[in-house]
């Protein structure tokens, strides 16, 4: 009998306010695949949303690992999948991220193709066609990221600062990516681009020395989340929350959910947040207090 291996893949909150495609956290909400050689095809479901995985050939992970092995001109064998899930599907918390990683450290794995973090990284980038939610999958914590023209990701990963701390508010409905992306201009004027240049920057230096000040300037955005806001009721009133201890609020990955950056000892903050959801007739829940420090795990 082939041994059972077992990855564990972080999800993932992207974008956050200013970086549009380039930042994204690494969020104590996890995927988990237990996977193993076999002679024939057989996914099962487990946990959170599990009647919304397809345990059929068209499974992503799968479809994912058959990717890899298509780009490195190998057979991969069939496999026993087991996929144990708690990450919320279609509500901005890196589902889909999530699961291309696990298929590329599959597919990767059950190859024996001796790839490092980087060859990982750079895999899952190419497929889901941005870095920011994959690059938080594989690295952990907090992740700054780029595409070279010729396809490679270049990653730096931040410690977030003790004193700043996270939570993520799911509303009760989904929102696709693809939607969320349709509402987007194809142009912005040079002040918006120049808007959220200078906010990223001060949002990447403030995380860096755990200065509370540059809040909650560095979270504003002018590149999606005004775009956006029509598709996530509650949302521009929540941008616009201020109290003590809340740093700032920004639309996780593309929504529904919300990121809240909170100060340590103010988690009760992220209750405004629920408030203004339940005003716009919204029920929500509060899936994920903390970061992870680490990204996926091959255990």
């Amino acid at each position: 009998m082939s041994p059972v291996h077992i990855v564990r893949v972080p999800a993932s909150s992207a974008n956050l306010g200013p970086g549009f495609d380039a930042l994204g956290l690494a969020l104590n909400v996890f995927l988990e695949c237990h996977f193993a050689p076999a002679s024939k095809l057989s996914i099962r479901a487990r946990g959170r949303d599990a009647s919304l995985i397809s345990v059929g050939e068209d499974n992503l992970i799968w479809q994912t690992a058959k990717a890899v092995a298509a780009r490195a001109h190998k057979e991969l064998p069939m496999v026993d999948l087991e996929i144990i899930n708690e990450i919320p599907l279609g509500k901005g918390l890196g589902s889909s991220a999530a699961a291309l990683v696990a298929g590329v450290v599959i597919g990767e794995k059950l190859l024996g193709l001796g790839w490092k973090v980087g060859r990982i990284l750079d895999e899952a980038a190419r497929l889901e066609g941005h870095p920011d939610n994959v690059a938080a999958c594989v690295l952990g914590s907090v992740v700054v990221s780029a595409v070279e023209p010729g396809g490679l990701t270049r990653s730096v990963r931040l410690e977030m600062p003790d004193r700043f701390q996270t939570a993520v508010v799911v509303p009760n409905y989904q929102l696709p990516t693809k939607e969320a992306r349709a509402v987007l201009p194809e142009t912005y004027s040079r002040a918006d681009a120049i808007f959220n240049i200078q906010r990223a920057a001060l949002l990447i230096a403030a995380l860096a020395n755990g200065d509370p000040s540059a809040f909650p300037t560095a979270l504003d955005d002018k590149l999606h989340q005004p775009f956006r806001a029509p598709l996530v009721p509650g949302l521009t009133e929540i941008l616009r929350l201020r109290a003590p201890g809340l740093l700032g609020c920004a639309l996780s990955g593309a929504g529904p959910s919300v990121l809240v950056f909170h100060e340590k000892g103010y988690a009760n903050v992220v209750d405004l947040v629920r408030q203004v959801f339940a005003l716009n007739g919204c029920t929500t829940e509060v899936v994920s207090s903390g970061i992870s420090k680490k990204g996926y795990e091959l255990l």
